[in-house]
Formats: structure tokens, C-alpha cells, sequence
């Protein structure tokens, strides 16, 4: 299959296949609802463990390392602190209110402890990542800009979203040597504004052609229960109009944003990448799966996200600044043995999806 990558690009390749993910999948299933959710924490690790394994590039492959003991700690962790919150909140509301402010002064060090260990706990060729954000940096970029999104009414959510990915991606590194990515703000508005002229155009359309308007909506909401069967057809007509403006939006936003940001990342060692998804692939692969797994009552989800995970790996691309066997052995000398040096702290998982 052709994927169109700059010429001198070294393409990903994902080698899993759906018939053994399904057996490692169900049985994951079938042992978390056994155990009231305790495997879950083993099922997190099997599942990584399996994806990154079957990444490749260049014949060399991905690997996660950590257990699910140091995911269960970090999940009874969570839990316990739920529970002193809910007990404080019955207790004193004034005591509640306290520890949300706590949260929201721990939530950046949470963050930045969890990506330490995510980052810790994966490896490529047997060189294990880092990760080196600052609390405070953390502070400005999940809790000030997302405010500061809410009062601007979400017209600089590509503001924060840049803000974030290169949070994360700029205080990454592969063995000692750091990533950098270089993307303005142009790309991510760009993305912005195709999305929501998507929006635009597809609700515009809707109502010329339907003369559906959000009045006919609340009135068929209202009056459900004399009219079952206009309000039942006007309520699908609204998630229908939904459905085909913003699903496309949310992928075209994706694939734009993608593609911007790998394309202008960098790896000491003038190592680079590549990326050319499209939002119409994108949007086919995540329609047509999810019909399929909905009819066969998510039996055939494993096959819907090994086919994604192969599209995704397909097309993107490593393009090389030298050797990489010597980039791998210069870092397997220069820190590979720094990655196994954790403290009780650090090797667990707090769970946040970062």
C-alpha cells in the first residue's frame, strides 16, 4: 500500500492482527469482569504491551515495561483520595472546598508525575524514554490557558491545544537526546477554522434542505408526549445534522494538526518525521468500524482498532539523520541503564489519560 511519504521516509509498520489481539482482548475482558475490575490494571499493561510491541520501524520495535501492580497502586491511590473527599465533603463543605483547591494546585505535579512514568515505562530498541516538564510550566499550560479558553469562548482552544502538545512533546526525550517541535500557531488555526467551516457549511445545507431549526427542536422536546412520532423523527433529524457536521470537523481538525506536528518535529541527531493522514480516511476507517462493531455487539472491536493502529503507523514515517543503529548505541551507552533507577514514588501509575 503506497502511503505517499517523502521519498527518503522510513514508513512505521504495525504487525499486529486482529485474530491474536482478540484472544489477548477477550480474555482481558473476561478476567477484569471476573475480578470486579482488579485485572483491568494487568489488562492496561497487556494491551500496551501488545501495541507497542507490534510498532516497528526500521526492524526495531516499541516496548512497555511497566505491571500492573504499579497501575493498581496508583488506581487504589485515586480512589482512596476520592473517598477522603467525599467523607470531607459530607463532614464540612468548607473543608471540601479546600482540598479542591489543593487538587487544583497537585493536579499539574499529578500530571507531570504521570507522564514521567509513561514516558519511563516505554522504550524503543531497548532505550528507554524520559520525560523532563517542569511543574510550573504544567500549571500554566492544564489549568491557566484552559480558564483562559473558557473566558474567550473557546476561540483560542488551538492556543491551548499547541500549548499542550508541545508541553509534551518538547520535554521528551529518547535515551538523552530531546525532541523539538517547531509549529506556529498558523497551522493549528488553520485546522480550527476548516473544522468549523465544515460545521458551518453542513448546518447551512441542513436547514435549506430540511428547514430544520433548533425552535422546531425544543418544541418537538416539549411536546414529545402528544406528538411521539414527529418529535422521535425531529430528534433524529438533530443527531443526524450532529453527527455529520462534527464528527467530520473533530477528523479533519485531527488529520491537519497531525500532520503539522510531525512533520516539524525533530530528534537530536537531526533525525525526523513524517505524516500525511487525511481527515476522509480517517473519518471511513472510524464510521465504517464503528458500524461493524455495533452489529456484532463490540465482538469485533479488537479487528477495529488493529485496523486503525495499522493505518495510523502506515502513515508515518521516520526520516532518518544517520545511522540509526549508532543514534540507538550512543543512547543505549549514554543512559540506558538511567531508565531502570525509580523510586517507590515514581514507579507507579496515578492514571491520569495524559
Amino acid at each position: 500500500m503506497s502511503t505517499n511519504l517523502p521519498a527518503n521516509a522510513k514508513p512505521f509498520e504495525f504487525t499486529g492482527n486482529a485474530k491474536e489481539w482478540f484472544g489477548i482482548w477477550i480474555v482481558n475482558l473476561l478476567l477484569s469482569i471476573v475480578t470486579l475490575g482488579i485485572y483491568s490494571a494487568w489488562a492496561k499493561v497487556r494491551t500496551k504491551k501488545y501495541f507497542h510491541n507490534h510498532t516497528i520501524v526500521e526492524g526495531r520495535n516499541f516496548d512497555y515495561h511497566a505491571t500492573g501492580k504499579q497501575i493498581l497502586i496508583g488506581r487504589l491511590i485515586v480512589i482512596a483520595a476520592f473517598i477522603v473527599f467525599q467523607v470531607a465533603a459530607a463532614m464540612s463543605p468548607f473543608l471540601a472546598i479546600i482540598l479542591v483547591l489543593g487538587l487544583l494546585v497537585a493536579f499539574p505535579w499529578l500530571i507531570v508525575r504521570s507522564m514521567i512514568f509513561n514516558a519511563r515505562m516505554t522504550s524503543f530498541s531497548n532505550v528507554r524514554f524520559g520525560f523532563v516538564g517542569a511543574v510550573g510550566q504544567a500549571f500554566l499550560v492544564f489549568i491557566v490557558y484552559p480558564l483562559l479558553t473558557v473566558l474567550t469562548l473557546y476561540t483560542t482552544l488551538p492556543i491551548l491545544d499547541r500549548a499542550t502538545k508541545s508541553f509534551s512533546i518538547n520535554n521528551h526525550k529518547l535515551g538523552q537526546a530531546r525532541f523539538n517541535m517547531e509549529v506556529g500557531l498558523g497551522p493549528f488555526y488553520k485546522a480550527f477554522l476548516v473544522a468549523i467551516a465544515w460545521i458551518v457549511v453542513v448546518g447551512f445545507c441542513s436547514v435549506v434542505v430540511t428547514g430544520f431549526s433548533f425552535a422546531n427542536f425544543a418544541y418537538a422536546m416539549e411536546n414529545i408526549e402528544h406528538n411521539p412520532e414527529q418529535g422521535a423523527s425531529i430528534i433524529a433529524l438533530f443527531y443526524l445534522i450532529f453527527f455529520v457536521a462534527f464528527l467530520p470537523a473533530a477528523f479533519i481538525y485531527q488529520a491537519l494538526t497531525r500532520n503539522a506536528i510531525y512533520n516539524n518535529t525533530t530528534l537530536d541527531g537531526g533525525h525526523k518525521f513524517a505524516s500525511n493522514v487525511t481527515a476522509p480516511k480517517l473519518l471511513w476507517i472510524a464510521v465504517s468500524s464503528m458500524v461493524v462493531v455495533v452489529c456484532t455487539l463490540f465482538l469485533m472491536l479488537p479487528w477495529a482498532q488493529v485496523r486503525m493502529a495499522r493505518y495510523m503507523a502506515s502513515h508515518t514515517g521516520l526520516i532518518p539523520g544517520g545511522s540509526l543503529d549508532d543514534f540507538v548505541t550512543q543512547q543505549q551507552e549514554a543512559g540506558g541503564a538511567m531508565g531502570d533507577a525509580y523510586t517507590d514514588l515514581e514507579a507507579i501509575d496515578v492514571g491520569l489519560p495524559i
